[in-house]
């Protein structure tokens, strides 16, 4: 890919991570989007008081991104994330940005 494409799909990944927590803010969660070699990713700690229908919001909103998933346990609570490729993936990439097994 040459690096005017590259940058160019940077770009474009940056608004669809802000995008994303954008609309996970609207919901009154406060995600954190944190930058890496080949993806973005966007973080939120989830409330145990969250309505049903807000949950179903913010994830119609991390399924748009490229990998999404939940981390949930009795110590850390619950964290949903979602990841967007800056960079065209490995093929075989099926894991998480660090928190899947």
């Amino acid at each position: 890919m040459s690096r005017r494409n590259s940058s160019a799909r940077r770009r474009a990944s940056g608004v669809r991570a802000e995008g994303t927590a954008a609309r996970l803010t609207v919901l009154g969660l406060t995600p954190r989007v944190t930058e890496h070699s080949d993806h973005l990713v966007i973080k939120t700690e989830v409330p145990d008081s969250l309505p049903a229908d807000k949950w179903r919001e913010a994830l119609k909103a991390v399924a748009e991104a490229d990998r999404f998933g939940l981390l949930a346990n009795s110590l850390n609570g619950r964290t949903l994330w979602a990841a967007v490729h800056t960079e065209t993936p490995a093929t075989g990439d099926v894991r998480g940005p660090g928190n899947q097994r």
